[in-house]
């Protein structure tokens, strides 16, 4: 009979796919698999998921992984869980959803700005972040005074993932890296905050707020009805879990002081670790990772949901294209990069400096076709990212080579485009699933196969290929930079004059 060896499950909650991948204590994937959730947008800004669904497909999704494995549930020993930050998760006193709004949600952008406006400086100097439009305890104030019924019949706030362990466990919990990514903590202890709370008008909410643990700390254990949905063995070890951005810089192999990493997924993430927060109010968020390691961030959701948007509205209508990404990869290949290339700006889902900023193409003429559209989306992304890690390098948080990923580090271009418009060699591992790697990792600190992450992350992430970036080409990017910046303040007043009337409130 064959020896059986551990495993470890990661389950990885965007805003669109839930995925559920099977390793090895060495961090090797041995089976996969995800599926796609409806999105919902029942009015501008407005950005939801049914969270029935979302635990639905999780079950699907760790049966069917299972499956693939061919392996005893029993051999799993513990299960960590990965999830996008902020939004709105919210369950009543029975333990039914209520409402779940994803991080891409800008419906409370003037609540965030008259917020800021009141108190973003006392704000910052508790959680080291401002308010902003899809930050939980804002997305919160909006429920509060836009649905009052809700508010009331709510009895608990999670994050994604935590609706993945609340499901698997019964238990209401969340962890710090989430909690202090949402701006709910008090850093750098890591800890509730009640004066926090009373800034935003929540002083009632502290009843709404689960039991917070460290990403390896463990909640519970699998119960027989979540046994039963998933095909996992009942009483398996289940922990925290993280914040995915976190969780996927430590799945691309970064951990440390300095160590950074670019997340180009749904959001533009941009991270260097440190052994102290960074305080300054340009940088957007400083999230907690466990003790003594904070990542401290620019964000915002200017990245790979960009071409998600592109490929579901003009490639792939009514699925003529078998491949569609593959597509993509194909045009851009082939298409020659020239000064007059059209120009793109990420804002489809808003900017950083504004939920009033939007997407479009500038500069196109007719002998551009699709290849140079679409590698300018490519470069627009890029450039968010460039602007983002300029803001980290103002504040004294630097960096001289990067761990690339997200479904950005998947593409056969984007990884070069991003070395060469940024200037450091990028480092892609050789894990696609980043984020269930990152998770498994806690799973695998929690059930003490490893002391620390920090461990985990040299046993169990390795590197399969890194860019290096070329000097004829940085220069062709510090151009068009140059002109993409120009042309971003240029259109600043339209893009105001365009949401004046109709904005969420």
């Amino acid at each position: 009979m064959a020896e059986r060896r551990p495993l470890l499950l990661g389950l990885d909650a965007g805003n669109t796919v839930i995925k559920a991948v099977l390793f090895d204590l060495s961090g090797h994937q041995l089976a996969e698999h995800s599926l796609d959730g409806t999105t919902h947008k029942p009015a501008a800004g407005m950005v939801e998921r049914s969270v029935p669904e979302l635990w639905e497909n999780a079950c699907s999704a760790i049966s069917i992984c299972l499956e693939k494995a061919g392996t005893d549930p029993g051999d799993i020993v513990a299960i960590g869980a990965a999830g996008h930050g902020n939004g709105l998760y919210l369950l009543d006193s029975e333990g039914t959803p209520l409402i779940g709004i994803q991080s891409l949600d800008t419906r409370a952008a003037a609540i965030a700005a008259e917020l800021d406006e009141a108190a973003g400086s006392a704000m910052h100097g508790i959680s080291l972040q401002r308010p902003w439009p899809s930050q939980t305890p804002v997305v919160l104030t909006w429920v509060k005074r836009h649905r009052p019924d809700l508010y009331a019949r709510a009895a608990t706030l999670l994050f994604a993932k935590d609706v993945l362990t609340f499901g698997l466990t019964g238990q209401r919990a969340s962890d710090i890296s989430d909690m202090s990514g949402a701006g709910f903590l008090r850093l750098p202890q890591a800890a509730y905050d009640a004066e926090l709370l009373c800034l935003y008008g929540l002083d009632d909410a502290f009843r709404l707020l689960p039991k917070m643990h460290e990403p390896s700390g463990v909640v519970g254990a699998v119960t027989a009805a979540a046994a039963a949905a998933t095909g996992l063995r009942e009483g398996t070890k289940v922990v925290a879990g993280f914040f995915d951005v976190v969780a996927s810089a430590l799945g691309a192999g970064a951990t440390g002081p300095g160590a950074a990493s670019i997340v180009a997924g749904s959001w533009s993430i941009n991270q260097v670790f440190s052994s102290a927060p960074v305080r300054d109010e340009r940088v957007f968020m400083v999230a907690a990772c466990g003790e003594g390691q904070f990542a401290n961030m620019e964000n915002s959701a200017t990245s790979a949901a960009n071409l998600e948007w592109y490929v579901r509205t003009l490639i792939d209508r009514n699925g003529h294209h078998h491949d569609p990404f593959g597509y993509v990869n194909e045009v851009v290949g082939r298409t020659v990069p020239t000064h007059d290339d059209p120009l793109f700006h990420p804002f489809l889902y808003g900017g950083r400096l504004g939920a009033h900023q939007r997407g479009g193409f500038f500069g196109l003429a007719a002998w551009h076709d699709e290849g140079h559209m679409l590698r300018a989306l490519f470069e627009g992304v890029m450039f968010e990212h460039r602007r983002h890690i300029g803001v980290l390098a103002s504040a004294g948080v630097s960096f001289s080579r990067a761990a690339l990923s997200g479904g950005g580090a998947r593409s056969a271009h984007w990884p070069q485009i991003f070395a060469d418009g940024l200037g450091v060699p990028v480092t892609i591992a050789d894990c696609d699933e980043t984020g269930a790697l990152g998770a498994a990792m806690a799973a695998a600190v929690g059930s003490g196969f490893y002391p620390d992450v920090s461990t985990a992350v040299g046993a169990m992430s390795r590197p399969a290929r890194t860019f290096v970036p070329s000097n004829e080409m940085r220069g062709h990017y510090d151009h068009r930079y140059e002109i993409w910046t120009s042309l971003t303040q240029a259109v600043e007043p339209i893009w105001r004059q365009l949401a004046c009337r109709g904005a969420a409130s």
